[in-house]
């Protein structure tokens, strides 16, 4: 059987999605049974129905475990709302916002938890509900017989119920206990409660064999959970009313969940909540003191007993530590009372306290917050339920500030930035700022297209001229490293193919910031030896350095340097902990640590743990540490330790979605961007033989002769670029023989994790199947594929698919079968896979996703081999004002007209340069 796991998709509905073998392995995903795979693909509700009556034959993964839950959670008020039958029924409430926030931060990380919100849990509920009433309409027996068609023991009409209320008359026994049986009139109005020993009575009279069943096995089940009513059962005391002791009556309160799942309507005092009973607390609050820097043992704790918040008395105290019997009265209420458990709590805390007599360190304090005891020495478990762990008034203000910047925390924009930043942008300069101060290292997770790149920009010109006030912007100018500059640089380490584009982005809007890229695509061997012989002296007055993934693994003296922060882009480059290339960079030494991502870094329990043990080591324990921690063999331990690492981790991440209502207003409705692309070793040798051949024929050619042999080597550079079986009309189109083929599937695993869409564009039709198989390993499905072979009738059927929600991920289309008649605004991202002649006609492909009507932001992905015609076509596009008329035709199509080139203008333009185009 496959495994699954349940993921939330962007409009926050669920559906059932194939898992990975690193999900199993850490308890997010199982096999299930093919029943509840068919009732999710039904319908949600009746997914979530199914989750509550289907017996599964192991635990649950810890996404289903808490849908199931929250579905739980709905039938339980259901049959409460509706405790005594009869012929009208009513639907139950969803809980309140503060109740659904409170369900939601319990969640343990799962693919799209991010979409989940406190209106998507009411549209669960309100689906459930739906579903309840059609089948309770269509059911004999109304609602009653689906409750029981459900679960047997859902019974509605002919319920026993357990009745418990405070009896304050009687201070010996303060309560009282009574059993009654729900009947309907005769007539069928309004059902009634009798004592169960009339009932008993009557159908004994009658010989109603079938009522008796209705009354003793709900009984019978019960007695089995709680030994109070079997004592009573067995002695017939469960018949008459009773005066019942705190020790009685404790034990019946804290059975109170298993009494209702075997049947038994139970109605207690309002004041007893069976999931989080009243009680003291050992109350220790962190980081009271304010801090300047989070080093060392830094932070204070105070240690107290408090119920509700409020601190006890001595005397107080000293009378719950001798209450025995689970419940004591305390300022006139009653509160869950274990002695040896709040002594021990107590004990615990004052100890550790103590032996931290200067303070706990950050890391162990967060810990103890989110209550994720991953390295086993932070605090016993079992006492967790006698302990309120908060933080004091500093350390909240501060967490305030890092779970949310927004209006939390201000800093003025540096005004030596030559761009405004958005406002969330300012928001994340400031986050960054703020944790750089604090010194711990965090992860900036926006999404793609949100501009983290500009917000570390502007962070390091922040942290270059602190003190700046002018108004005036920098005019840019060469970046030539000033003298007397005695910061510390800054090393980026990123993927080749972000070189040109952090070179680009720092270059116009930061000319103030001196970069230096170490990498062979900019400096020589023999001056990247320079500085490994004197690094300091050689990078001095530089603010930032550029080197990527492969060299820093090379590069042994980058450890030689004092950084001043670390930064890694597309940080998913380190998430295997035991590679070569993650071991050398975790030792690079620095003041302060940045990891840059696109997506929810928590989806991936493996690689959030390396990600967080370069950025902030030690935070998440060892990774064997933190692996038993989260593989907790109950289904329900496993689900609250998830979500206590979604709390540990959530100061240290700062994610911004498009689809946020507060980011939206901000973006633009489509954001282009350049995705550069390296060329392999069979790529180059290609390419270079089309341009050697070019060079030679066009000494000889002329005229239309010419103009054919230009275009067709021109195409023929164009298929090189894609991929060496395009130009060859080979059949293996191998997926590491292009450098266009990583980009597509970094992509692509970006928007698997986002649940998102794309489409994809090439000019070349016998591209497009290999493109599409290629995604389907990627995405682990099928999509579309649309070409102009494409029958009319099949077009629309094709545009069909795409749009439903759950509908096929991708669709690859060539650019003149996609050019026009297609509406297909599901898509988020566009990729154009290679670039057109005509800027007009890729914009005309673009907006098949961008639409009137369209209500995301849409992402375009444009790719372009480095050192390639493919670079030079773009550069011209995009300085398009800037061009010679010559270039481009008089016929109002913007097309570039290569062919009229002079020989030498043609071959500089086709000509391949290597450093930059090598992957």
């Amino acid at each position: 059987m496959t495994a699954h796991k349940i993921a939330v998709l962007p409009s926050g509905h669920l559906h059932l999605i194939t898992a990975t073998d690193e999900d199993v392995a850490f308890g997010i995903a199982s096999e299930l049974p093919v029943k509840l795979i068919t009732a999710f693909n039904k319908s949600v509700a009746a997914g979530l129905t199914s989750l509550v009556s289907t017996a599964c034959d192991g635990p649950l993964p810890a996404s289903l475990h808490f849908w199931r839950d929250f579905a739980n959670r709905y039938f339980t008020a259901l049959r409460r709302r509706n405790a005594t039958g009869g012929k009208d029924w009513h639907s139950p409430e969803p809980p309140d916002d503060e109740t659904l926030r409170e369900i939601l931060a319990s969640a343990p990380p799962m693919l799209g938890l991010e979409y989940a919100t406190t209106e998507s849990l009411r549209e669960q509920w309100s689906g459930l509900d739906e579903l309840t009433a059609a089948a309770a309409t269509k059911r004999k027996g109304g609602l009653a017989g689906y409750l029981h068609s459900l679960r047997p023991e859902w019974n509605l009409l002919g319920r026993v119920t357990f009745h418990l209320a405070e009896n304050k008359k009687n201070p010996d026994r303060p309560f009282a206990f009574l059993a009654t049986y729900t009947q309907p009139e005769s007539t069928g109005g309004t059902p009634r409660h009798i004592p169960l020993s009339e009932a008993l009575k009557a159908s004994i009279a009658a010989g109603d064999t079938k009522q008796l069943d209705a009354l003793l096995t709900p009984v019978a089940r019960a007695a089995e959970t709680c030994p109070s009513i079997a004592t009573m059962l067995q002695s017939k005391a469960l018949f008459a009313p009773q005066a019942w002791g705190i020790g009685q009556a404790y034990e019946f309160f804290t059975s109170v969940p298993q009494l209702e799942e075997s049947g038994v309507i139970v109605r207690v005092p309002d004041w007893w909540n069976a999931a989080r009973p009243p009680r003291p607390q050992v109350t220790v609050r962190v980081g009271t003191k304010s801090q300047s820097v989070l080093g060392g043992d830094s932070l204070d704790l105070d240690v107290d007993v408090t119920i509700d918040g409020q601190p006890l008395t001595g005397k107080e105290l000293a009378a719950l530590m001798n209450a025995r019997e689970g419940m004591a009265l305390l300022r006139g209420k009653w509160v869950q009372v274990d002695a040896d458990q709040l002594e021990s709590a107590l004990q615990q805390w004052e100890q550790l306290r103590d032996a931290h007599a200067t303070g706990v360190g950050f890391l162990e304090g967060m810990r103890l917050l989110s209550g994720a005891s991953i390295t086993g020495d932070d605090v016993d478990e079992t006492l967790q339920p006698w302990t309120r762990v908060e933080p004091g008034q500093w350390l909240a203000e501060t967490l305030d500030a890092l779970r949310d910047p927004s209006g939390n925390l201000q800093l003025d924009p540096n005004n030596r930035l030559n761009a405004s930043l958005r406002p969330y942008q300012a928001d994340g300069v400031a986050w960054l700022y703020f944790a750089t101060k604090l010194g711990i290292g965090v992860c900036l997770a926006d999404d793609m297209g949100l501009g983290k790149t500009i917000q570390i920009i502007s962070l390091l010109l922040q942290l270059k001229y602190p003190e700046t006030k002018s108004k005036k912007k920098v005019a840019a100018k060469k970046a030539k490293p000033p003298k007397g500059t005695t910061t510390n640089p800054s090393l980026l380490i990123l993927p080749t193919s972000l070189l040109g584009n952090w070179q680009r982005e720092v270059e116009r809007f930061a000319p103030d910031l001196n970069l230096y890229i170490a990498h062979r695509s900019s400096v020589d061997a023999s001056e990247l030896k320079r500085i490994a012989d004197n690094p300091a002296k050689e990078l001095a007055g530089y603010d930032l350095v550029a080197t990527t993934y492969g060299l820093a693994r090379r590069q042994k003296w980058l450890t030689d340097v004092d950084w001043n922060l670390v930064i890694l882009d597309e940080a998913q480059a380190i998430k295997n902990s035991g590679a070569a290339q993650t071991k050398a960079i975790k030792q690079i030494p620095a003041r302060g640590r940045i990891v840059l991502s696109g997506t929810p870094v928590e989806n991936h329990l493996g690689d959030l743990w390396s990600l967080f043990d370069f950025c902030s080591p030690g935070l998440l324990g060892t990774a064997a540490q933190f692996k038993q921690f989260v593989n907790a063999k109950d289904e329900a331990d496993r689900t609250a330790r998830l979500a206590s690492v979604r709390r540990l981790i959530s100061p240290y991440v700062l994610r911004r979605m498009k689809t946020d209502p507060r980011i939206v207003p901000d973006l633009p409705q489509k954001t282009e961007m350049r995705v550069d692309c390296g060329l392999t070793t069979t790529q180059v040798a290609l390419y270079r033989a089309v341009t050697d051949d070019l060079k030679k024929s066009l000494d000889i050619a002329s005229g239309i002769q010419r103009r054919g042999m230009v275009l067709g080597a021109l195409m023929q550079l164009k298929q090189i670029c894609n991929h060496p079986a395009l130009h060859l009309k080979q059949s293996d189109f191998d997926v590491d023989a292009s450098g266009k083929y990583s980009q597509l599937r970094s992509i692509a695993e970006n928007i698997i994790e986002k649940q998102e869409k794309m489409l994809v564009f090439t000019q070349f039709q016998s591209m497009c199947g290999p493109i599409s198989q290629f995604l389907a390993e990627v995405f682990g499905r099928e999509g579309l594929i649309l070409t102009g072979k494409t029958a009319t009738k099949k077009r629309g059927q094709l545009v069909k698919q795409f749009q439903h929600e759950s509908g096929p991920p991708f669709f690859v289309i060539s650019v003149k079968a996609g050019g026009t008649g297609l509406n297909l605004t599901e898509a988020s991202h566009v990729v154009h896979f290679d670039r057109w002649w005509n800027p007009a006609v890729e914009d005309q492909a673009t907006d098949r996703a961008f639409r009137i009507g369209q209500k995301r932001n849409v992402l375009v992905h444009k790719f372009v081999c480095r050192g390639t015609l493919e670079e030079r076509i773009d550069d011209m596009i995009r300085d398009k004002k800037q061009l010679s008329r010559e270039l481009f035709g008089g016929d109002g199509k913007d097309e570039i007209q290569l062919t009229e080139m002079s020989n030498d203008q043609l071959i500089d333009f086709v000509s391949l340069d290597l450093t930059k185009a090598k992957s």
